[in-house]
């Protein structure tokens, strides 16, 4: 042993600084070319597919295209560093599948293919659509018969001329943007027009759009516009396959009358969230597709008719992704490689290797099955660029990594034995020794000039590891680790120094607090007096933070060798062992002690709902923890679809004791969809609720409740109207809802019974030609289900339509009031007569030279009998009828009466006003207003005033031409309007502001 000691020693070279040298590089890409579509025909432009790699020396590239190299260097291929310059791509011998090799000593490795596609749009053919004819009410769709194009075309319509696009209009109109056509869900007349499909691609440098001929659409008009039920007439596929992170949309679209609503669902599922406004809309659109998206989903189009239904299901795939990939690996010569790759997918991808470029299969010391690659007694020639490659029918992805097979005799420069290790006595200590080599060394260890092996204290591990145990001061001194492989030898030394072991002289207790309590663990410690001691503390074995001054854990500061713990507010999750570790940079010591945190329980487990029926469930659960305190009671918790939350339920028993692990919850509605969570509670306070339970929906039954609202009335002759509110979706108790309405003649003994299917009607009319009009009728309503038939309502008290009154008002007598105004009176018409309820009068007035088709209408709010009408022109003649009016309209025109006009008062107001004031009055004079010929005389003037700071004015009837009146105080001021009046009303103001600053005084 002494003698191999030596020759090591005698052969192994120094320790020096390592040299700089030169480390290649193989490619790695930074830059992939990307699939482009380029405008046919367009010749004057170019083509740039990017590749640039990094490596080191710098890559060269080459290119192919379908599989050939391209031909770089003629005219019309350009190599611009990696990238790939096509000059006036050319449809026949340009389009395909190209790809980028970058290469250099290291290896080759191959990029993504990009493919070049040629964009064109041809034009709509000469040939117009036959025009079409549709009645008012009706649906209808115009085709688009899109001409030859690529890629996917972009719909839109215009109306008569450009741009004048087709918009949705309250869910009328629809454009698909699978087959362009043009759907309009409920015709109307002003729809009747010459409508062009407008077409457009998008291509990666431009854009190009042609239009239709026009297609001429007639809306015949109907006086007796029927109403239908929706039906779809858009229909999305009965299978639809979608790509994981891409959007998909839906397409349905209905005709009906009125425009039927649109919703969707999904029939196994909820539908997602990110539909949003969409899910209401003609086009469900789904981004970001995942596979929970995957399901059966349904269209359903409604309106006061019916409805129509159409589901499909959406099947998800996805394109490749990485799960786990190789990376760059240093292996040494004769040893083996394992690489592994592993590809998510969606149909699952296949996987192929390549190595710098060129494919792998299972030959000689290669085996490739799948996703692994296993090559044994590596050489040199195996080293280079090898590329794992997994592909779909949706994409192929590559992995790339670079294999170096290592040849180096033993070297200790980038990786020698540590210069100290410092250790405590009593414990054990590890020196690694990992020289660079290959193929792998064998390894020796020394102190001194003695050649370490394996005893009861040391041991040497066959891969360097030296292991020192039960050290003792004895142990230290220098250590050598030696290495040697067929291409040479070397060694490292490092110094063993031995210290005092660490260890606690005061060990942390059990602790017992209730929640919110404080509570301080102690822990305390001895060391070797030349180190530094820290302590450290660890919660089931998580390490705590105890600098964060908002957190819950807190050092307790004071001497080195103190290193207790304050925890803060306790809480439930801070139960459990807590460690205190001592410790310097060669050893350390723990100790630990337990935390009992008592509080409210924890929450159920196991919630289960079983025996579902129409008003009840049975619950069953399992025990939580109960935190250190017994448990009381359990509450149980609730919510539907109707409920804004989370709400106590009824139970039997009323109160759950806390033994208990069952109980049924009462009070349910039929029919409805319910969650439960179970609530445990002890004297520490309410715990943590249990997982939610699984959706349950309780049994069917037939309604317990009649509708509410029951009223009607109106509508047109011979018609009996019955509305009421629909019954809202907790009082339904089932599927297969309706109502059933009854009704008779007031005093009669037979029930007329109508079924009305439809649960969101509100309304049915009864027509009858022999009905009178306002006839008294008794009217009741109960809704039904598939499991039976409710509680009929109270009865209400409806009448059929009314008709118009059929008598005049009489004594029909106009008086002028003024030029502007006159008052109207007459006899009242008779309630009986009024063939309903009479809700007041309409009074008409035309003037003389007018026909009485223009005559303008006011209306009584109520049955009074008189009114005044102004607005009128002065010293005009008018005529004047009154007629009595009900819901139906208006009766017979009463016999005319004439009226004319006062002439109209002067428009000029009084001048030369003029004031004296005399303590606290003040005295106003103006001059008299004298009338015109065509002018009514003047009988006297109003005089409008209010003080300073007031809002009302005060109005003074004087006959003369002066008026005394009082000043305010403080300086104050008063607001004059005075104006002249007479039989023609009051004529022109003239305004004023008086004060005891102003004017003359006495």
């Amino acid at each position: 042993r002494l003698f191999l000691l030596n020759l090591l020693f005698l052969s192994s070279p120094s320790l020096s600084t390592p040299p700089l040298f030169y480390s290649p590089l193989g490619p790695v890409f930074e830059e992939q070319p990307s699939s482009v579509v380029y405008p046919e025909g367009l010749s004057k432009g170019t083509v740039t597919l990017n590749c640039q790699a990094r490596a080191s020396p710098a890559a060269t590239y080459r290119w192919h295209v379908n599989g050939t190299n391209v031909p770089v260097g003629d005219l019309r291929y350009t190599l611009v560093a990696g990238n790939l310059v096509i000059s006036g791509p050319q449809y026949g011998s340009d389009g395909g599948s190209y790809q980028c090799l970058a290469m250099n000593r290291c290896g080759t490795v191959l990029s993504r293919v990009a493919n070049l596609k040629f964009g064109y749009l041809h034009d709509f053919s000469g040939e117009g659509q036959s025009p079409q004819t549709v009645y008012e009410g009706a649906g209808a769709f115009l085709a688009c018969q899109a001409p030859a194009h690529y890629p996917a075309l972009s719909y839109r319509w215009f109306v008569n001329d450009f741009p004048s696009f087709v918009k949705p209009d309250g869910g009328r109109w629809f454009v698909s943007q699978v087959t362009g056509n043009l759907y309009l869900a409920k015709a109307e007349p002003n729809d009747t027009a010459s409508y062009f499909c407008f077409t457009t691609i998008d291509m990666d440098i431009s854009t190009k759009s042609t239009f239709s001929k026009a297609n001429q659409l007639t809306v015949q008009p109907d006086a007796n516009t029927r109403k239908s039920a929706p039906a779809i007439k858009v229909r999305f596929p009965a299978e639809t396959y979608a790509l994981a992170g891409h959007t998909t949309q839906l397409e349905c679209f209905a005709y009906g009358n009125p425009i039927p609503k649109l919703r969707w669902r999904k029939v196994d599922g909820l539908l997602p969230s990110k539909a949003g406004a969409s899910a209401e809309g003609p086009i469900l659109t789904l981004p970001e597709m995942t596979f929970h998206d995957e399901g059966v989903y349904e269209c359903e189009a409604y309106n006061s008719e019916g409805r129509d239904k159409h589901q499909g299901r959406i099947n998800v795939q996805a394109q490749p992704e990485w799960l786990q990939v190789m990376s760059d690996s240093e292996v040494e010569i004769s040893s083996e490689l394992h690489w592994t790759c592993v590809a998510a997918g969606k149909p699952r991808p296949s996987i192929r290797w390549l190595r710098n470029g060129q494919p792998l299969s299972t030959q000689d010391r290669v085996e490739v099955n799948g996703g692994r690659l296993k090559v044994i007694n590596l050489a040199l020639e195996d080293s280079g660029m090898y590329q794992c490659v997994a592909e779909n029918k949706h994409d192929t992805i590559y992995s790339n990594a670079e294999l170096r097979v290592q040849v180096q005799a033993p070297d200790f420069r980038s990786n020698p034995v540590r210069r100290l290790v410092p250790a405590a006595r009593g414990g054990q200590v590890m020196l690694e020794c990992r020289p660079r080599a290959a193929p792998k060394p064998t390894l020796f260890w020394s102190r001194g000039t003695e050649l370490l092996t394996n005893s009861s204290r040391v041991t040497v591990t066959p891969d360097g590891i030296l292991w020192i145990h039960n050290i003792s001061r004895a142990d230290e001194g220098k250590y050598t680790c030696f290495a040697e492989n067929y291409l040479g030898k070397a060694n490292s030394t490092g110094h063993l120094s031995v210290r005092d072991a660490t260890k606690i002289t005061l060990a942390p207790s059990n602790a017992d607090i209730n929640q919110e309590e404080n509570v301080t663990l102690q822990c305390h410690a001895s060391h070797d007096p030349t180190m530094d001691l820290t302590f450290t503390w660890a919660h089931n074995g998580a390490l705590l933070d105890l600098e964060d001054p908002a957190g819950p854990y807190h050092r307790v500061e004071g001497k080195e060798t103190i290193g207790d713990l304050l925890i803060v507010s306790g809480q439930l999750s801070q139960a459990g062992t807590y460690s205190c570790t001592a410790q310097t940079v060669v050893d350390s010591a723990s100790a630990s002690a337990k935390l009992v945190v008592r509080g409210p329980p924890g929450p159920p487990g196991g919630l289960v709902v079983k025996n579902v029926a129409e008003t009840s469930a049975e619950l069953r659960w399992s025990r939580g923890y109960d935190n250190h305190s017994p448990i009381g009671k359990y509450v149980i918790m609730g919510c539907s679809p109707l409920s804004s939350g989370w709400r106590t339920m009824r139970t039997e028993p009323s109160n759950i004791e806390g033994n208990a692990e069952s109980a049924r919850v009462v009070g349910l509605l039929p029919w409805m969809d319910y969650e439960f969570q179970v609530i445990a509670s002890n004297i520490l306070g309410s715990g943590e609720p249990s997982m939610s339970s699984h959706t349950v929906r309780t049994q069917q039954a037939a309604p317990t409740v009649a509708p509410s609202g029951l009223g009607g009335g109106g509508g047109d002759r011979n018609e009996l109207i019955i509305t009421w509110t629909p019954m809202a979706r907790e009082y339904q108790n089932g599927d297969g809802f309706g109502y059933i309405l009854a009704f008779r003649k007031r005093n009669t003994p037979t029930w007329v019974v109508e079924r009305v299917s439809n649960v969101e009607s509100s309304r049915y009319v009864y027509s009858n030609q022999s009905l009178s009009p306002y006839c008294p009728f008794e009217v009741k309503i109960k809704a039904y289900n598939r499991k039976g038939e409710g509680p009929f309502s109270q009865i209400a008290l409806v009448h059929s339509a009314e008709e118009e009154p059929t008598v005049a008002p009489s004594r029909i007598n106009a008086t002028a009031l003024t030029a502007f105004e006159m008052q109207v009176s007459w006899d009242p018409v008779q309630h009986l007569s009024a063939n309903g309820i009479l809700r007041g009068y309409e009074i008409r007035y035309w003037r003389q030279h007018e026909r009485e088709a223009a005559a303008d209408r006011v209306r009584t709010a109520g049955l009074e009998t008189t009114a005044r009408v102004a607005g009128l022109r002065p010293s005009t003649r008018y005529h004047v009828t009154v007629l009595a009016y009900n819901s139906a309209g208006t009766g017979p025109a009463s016999p005319k009466s004439t009226v004319t006009t006062r002439r109209p008062p002067p428009n000029r107001p009084p001048g030369n006003v003029f004031w004296k004031t005399d303590g606290s009055w003040v005295t106003v004079r103006w001059d008299h207003v004298k009338a015109l010929g065509n002018e009514s005389a003047v009988l006297g003037y109003k005089v409008l005033y209010k003080h300073e700071g007031q809002s009302a004015l005060k109005v003074l009837d004087k006959g003369k031409t002066s008026v005394t009146l009082p000043l305010p105080k403080d300086n104050g001021y008063v607001v004059l309007e005075i104006r002249s009046w007479g039989e023609g009303g009051d004529g022109a103001a003239h305004e004023t502001i008086v004060s005891r600053d102003s004017g003359e005084r006495d």
